[in-house]
């Protein structure tokens, strides 16, 4: 570092980047069309590592995080919805294009990750009970999400079709393997777009779940935190900045204060003289 230092012309050893570099950073990535997300992520890398390097003394550099403009996330329209979910003639189709539609009403009823899809066993379905569990999310943590009514008649026809062993995946290829990430990705692509749909993105559904739960079906935003899995309710907040959504919403179901009313219980007061 104290050679590099000596090569940039400053003496004492430390590192400074010309003026504008991390700006310069940011446009870059940016300019390879990754996400926000993905861009403050690899920032928040090198913050921490130069923060390191400060508190050795070896630099005196500090970046700021990379904060992209709010917008509005791209969905499904209803019409295109209706497209979809518009049933394939089960005496004609192929397993592949039947097992897509039942993909795509369970990304509707769940509005799950396509990693967690994949990693689904016939296991994890409890259609008695009305639940499925997750094996797989992005935060490691096991979730068990309500299934619709609609929702379990499909499964149970699938099923029957799909037949299988307990831990075999749900939603499995022709041969009945796990499905790639880029099989999936392929697959609901060519079913979209055989539909009329030109947008093929699986993780539209997600964000389409969040819309239409929030502002159709009158959800609030700590049972969509749930149901997505957020660990926090910061990005749940973030949805319901950009739907428009009220966070506040329900929340006498979930507030402690609220209950406490509700029941008739007394808040005592302490006695005198303590």
């Amino acid at each position: 570092m104290e050679s590099r230092g000596a090569a940039l012309g400053h003496g004492n050893g430390h590192c400074r980047p010309p003026k504008g570099r991390f700006g310069r950073y940011d446009s870059f990535h940016a300019g390879r069309g990754l996400s926000p997300n993905s861009i403050n992520s690899y920032t928040r890398v090198l913050k921490s590592f130069f923060s390191w390097c400060n508190e050795q003394g070896l630099t005196r550099l500090n970046i700021p995080l990379y904060k992209a403009e709010e917008t509005v996330k791209e969905t499904y329209s209803d019409a295109e919805l209706t497209a979809l979910l518009k049933k394939p003639d089960i005496r004609k189709t192929t397993f592949a294009e039947y097992r897509d539609w039942v993909i795509i009403n369970f990304l509707l009823n769940c509005g799950c990750r396509a990693a967690t899809v994949r990693a689904i066993q016939i296991r994890d379905v409890d259609l008695d009970g009305g639940v499925v569990f997750y094996r797989h999310t992005k935060n490691r943590k096991a979730q068990v999400i309500p299934l619709c009514s609609p929702m379990i008649a499909i499964l149970r026809e699938y099923q029957r079709y799909r037949s299988g062993e307990s831990t075999d995946y749900l939603f499995c290829t022709e041969t009945g393997t796990q499905l790639t990430e880029n099989g999936l990705r392929q697959s609901i692509a060519r079913y979209n777009t055989r539909r009329g749909v030109q947008k093929t993105s699986i993780h539209l559904f997600r964000h389409t779940f969040a819309r239409k739960y929030l502002i159709d079906c009158g959800g609030d935003a700590f049972t969509l935190q749930k149901l997505l899995g957020h660990s926090t309710l910061a990005m749940t907040k973030h949805y319901c900045a950009i739907y428009d959504a009220d966070l506040t919403k329900n929340y006498d179901n979930f507030s402690p204060l609220a209950q406490m009313k509700a029941s008739g219980a007394k808040i005592k007061m302490p006695a005198k003289g303590r």
